[in-house]
């Protein structure tokens, strides 16, 4: 299993968890076990095509995932997966 660390507005997606337990092959596989443990979650990470939102970043091990084709990096046991949401604001 992996850990996905939840941003603090996202939190009250997830029940007000910090961390949440996925299972995933790769990094797209997890934000789906993810969103299937909180759909609520869907419409804040997600675009209507399907990509990542452009509010959302995404960091493996301190590498930034923000290319399509990184969401198939492929994930370890034990891997931390972090969100992070790009405030916006003036």
């Amino acid at each position: 299993m992996q850990i996905v660390r939840i941003p603090t507005p996202l939190r009250r997606y997830t029940a007000g968890k910090s961390q949440v337990m996925v299972n995933g092959l790769n990094v797209s596989d997890a934000l789906q076990d993810l969103v299937s443990q909180f759909p609520d979650l869907k419409d804040h990470l997600y675009t209507s095509d399907g990509g990542i939102q452009p509010s959302i970043n995404l960091f493996l091990a301190e590498q930034s995932i923000h290319k399509k084709q990184d969401l198939e990096k492929p994930l370890q046991e034990n891997d931390r997966l972090v969100i992070i949401r790009s405030i916006s604001g003036g």
